[in-house]
């Protein structure tokens, strides 16, 4: 099972906010998910717009799952330094991978 680490739509119409979730990379957008990592408001100032479960996000990275774009956007906003090890971590991989 393919894991993704992605936002899923939630809220109203013309008042969405986003849920950052741990999900199988087949089911649809808004479908059943694992995990839920965080949130996103984007109707909020932008200091208050946004929480993530730093160790958690970890935990999954480190067991392979993948970010979306957007979903990566964020976590660089809000764990910089999540996403550096991460960054890191596969940079190294793939060096291995090359010798």
């Amino acid at each position: 099972m393919a894991l993704v680490i992605r936002l899923r739509q939630q809220g109203r119409r013309n008042h969405l906010t986003y849920r950052l979730v741990v999900a199988d990379a087949r089911s649809p957008r808004d479908g059943k998910y694992v995990e839920m990592l965080g949130w996103y408001d984007p109707h909020l100032e932008s200091s208050k717009n946004f929480h993530a479960t730093e160790e958690r996000v970890e935990h999954w990275l480190g067991l392979g799952a993948q970010l979306s774009d957007k979903a990566e956007a964020l976590l660089k906003r809000a764990l910089p330094g999540t996403i550096r090890k991460w960054k890191l971590r596969g940079s190294k991989r793939k060096k291995k991978s090359a010798k």
